[in-house]
């Protein structure tokens, strides 16, 4: 069967589609990951699965998944991770009729140069290690082939145009998102100049850039761009250039993005699209949404079907829940090398699941991720959590402050009183206000209001600062992520001095 995805990776109807997918993961299953992975093929041995039964998407369900767990080390085996590694065993090839016949005909150099490109790693990403030690995924050239495919498809769905400036603000790391960015601008033949984020240039350095470079867009994470713009207005910097902010690393609720709309608009970008893009080491590669109008809801995450398949499932029963239905995702490639995960359990869920429509905005005919995204693993694995004796949903707590109007930023802090360990915990909320015409008093009784709708319990202490304090307090320019919810009590055996940020 010929690969339709090739002309049309956006274009086919549903039915076309789900039966390339469905050839496409067999044939993946059958002759590049099962034969050439460790510990793909010692599992499907152990549960008894035979490679050339997983027809399509149906059988996926009969592979079990794979978690953050399984990657990590052990006494017994500490590199673990190398065991998800496509390592094939020349052997193996040189047996296959399709090898010989490429030997046959264009010699065996070439051969053995067509292999290393699919298979030798060159490169490497890594986790974040906030909820587990850090776990690296290997990529091969043929991995940084799609890393690039998926970021021409990124500035193709955000409009991006080849003769625009993009200035990438992400942190400089051996993280998705820094090289995601990277190769979108190498691949799309767009002027790129990389800051490295605050930690390399540091915000003035950023907004330095900002003023010199005049970019038509921005990528980074949402807090540190909204920081950067913030300063850069403070400082009476005009940027009348932009067009369009990228953004990952950090949910981008509704209200946050007016908020970033109005900054570019007092810099002097009056019709900035604010997009949000999902992506996570495992994938090795991100996702966008489509650009939307100001105040329309978003389009989704347009999925690439000729390169993976999210499934999304029942957290509690691991079950696929069906179209438009929230649930955990899943992700299984379709054509990765390098380091490959199987029906990968993100821990991440989603209200809205995946819908099949054609987007609305462009028109594009793929599956969309929609509705919003919890990421549990952002704070201490768990986001539900047991606050003055009340059940705190800190997702949806998240939301509700960052589309609060009255203020600009907000850090919110979770401390013992007194500094006991046996005492009551206390909430205080650190904020910068938005305008200087509401009063304090008015701004702490809307936030106690809002604060109470989302988690039936209200902060202890409302405090005030301005944009340079809490962009100190956010750990901007020295964080890879910005720290906007602090744990400050005390583990066991800890003094709270000893308890480290989240």
């Amino acid at each position: 069967m010929s690969n339709p995805f090739k002309e049309r990776w956006d274009g086919l109807e549903p039915a076309e589609r789900r039966k390339a997918q469905d050839h496409l993961l067999a044939r993946y299953l059958q002759d590049c990951v099962v034969p050439f992975s460790t510990y793909y093929r010692e599992l499907f041995a152990e549960n008894g699965i035979d490679p050339e039964s997983i027809r399509g998407i149906d059988d996926l369900r009969r592979i079990p998944f794979t978690t953050k767990a399984d990657l990590q080390p052990t006494e017994e085996n500490p590199k673990r991770n190398l065991d998800f590694l496509l390592v094939p065993d020349r052997r193996t090839l040189m047996r296959r009729p399709s090898v010989i016949w490429r030997a046959a005909v264009s010699g065996r150099a070439k051969v053995k140069a067509h292999y290393e490109r699919m298979y030798r790693p060159i490169f490497m990403t890594s986790t974040t290690g906030r909820s587990a030690e850090p776990t690296t995924f290997l990529y091969t050239a043929h991995d940084i082939d799609l890393l690039r495919t998926a970021g021409m498809r990124i500035n193709a769905i955000a409009g991006v145009r080849k003769d625009g400036r993009m200035l990438n603000m992400f942190p400089y790391a051996p993280h998705l998102a820094f090289w995601q960015t990277h190769y979108s601008a190498t691949a799309s033949g767009v002027f790129c100049v990389s800051s490295g984020g605050g930690k390399v240039m540091g915000t003035d350095g950023n907004i330095r850039m900002l003023a010199k470079l005049a970019p038509t867009g921005l990528t980074g994470m949402p807090t540190f761009v909204y920081h950067a713009l913030r300063q850069a207005l403070d400082e009476g910097v005009r940027v009348t250039s932009l067009q369009h902010i990228i953004l990952g690393g950090e949910k981008v609720p509704q209200g946050s993005r007016t908020k970033l709309r109005e900054l570019a608009a007092a810099l002097g970008s009056p019709d900035v699209k604010v997009l949000v893009t999902f992506g996570f080491t495992e994938a090795k590669m991100a996702w966008t949404e489509a650009p939307a109008p100001p105040g329309e809801p978003s389009s989704g995450y347009l999925l690439y079907p000729d390169l993976g398949i999210l499934e999304i499932v029942d957290p509690a029963t691991g079950e696929p829940v069906g179209e438009g239905e929230p649930g955990e995702i899943v992700y299984t490639p379709l054509a990765s090398r390098g380091t490959v995960v199987l029906r990968y359990r993100t821990g991440d869920c989603t209200d809205g699941g995946i819908v099949h429509e054609p987007c609305p905005y462009t028109g594009r005919k793929v599956p969309r991720l929609t509705g919003r995204i919890s990421r549990q693993s952002n704070f201490m694995q768990m986001r539900i959590q047991k606050i003055k004796g009340t059940l705190v949903d800190f997702n949806e707590l998240e939301y509700a402050l960052d589309d609060a109007p009255e203020i600009d930023t907000w850090q919110l802090e979770i401390r013992k009183k007194d500094d006991d360990p046996l005492g009551l915990d206390e909430l205080v909320l650190h904020v910068v206000r938005a305008d200087n015409d509401t009063s304090d008093e008015q701004i702490i009784r809307e936030l106690n209001e809002r604060f109470t709708a989302f988690t039936e319990t209200r902060p202890n202490q409302v405090v005030f600062h301005d944009a340079e304090a809490m962009r100190e307090r956010h750990g901007v320019g020295k964080e890879l992520k910005e720290r906007k919810i602090l744990d400050r009590r005390p583990k066991d055996g800890e003094t709270p001095a000893a308890q480290p940020a989240t």
